[in-house]
């Protein structure tokens, strides 16, 4: 699967994100039918899978979820606290940030 940015084709929701909630980074890219939306905040990141004509396969998460881990620093974050929210035609995945640097 290859994701392409296309941040710049969303501006005005790139605005939205940084101006109403605490996200300090919003990047866009799609895979195909599906729109990613990988929003780094002070605590956490955030990406979102979004796919308006059919359910968002497994396979699909996992590689984007993989994606993403390669690209934060080791340490930066907890693998046990990866939650991954699954609804019809969405899916949220939470990364929580370590607040204590590691040894």
């Amino acid at each position: 699967m290859k994701l392409i940015n296309v941040t710049n084709s969303h501006s005005r929701l790139v605005m939205n994100q940084l101006e109403n909630t605490d996200a300090e980074l919003v990047k866009v890219y799609t895979a195909g039918d599906t729109t990613v939306i990988f929003t780094s905040a002070p605590y956490h990141n955030e990406i979102l899978l979004i796919n308006k004509k059919r359910n968002i396969r497994p396979t699909e998460v996992e590689e984007i979820q993989e994606y993403f881990l390669k690209k934060l620093p080791n340490g930066s974050y907890d693998p046990n606290s990866i939650s991954v929210i699954q609804m019809p035609e969405v899916v949220e995945i939470s990364i929580q940030k370590n607040l204590s640097p590691s040894s």
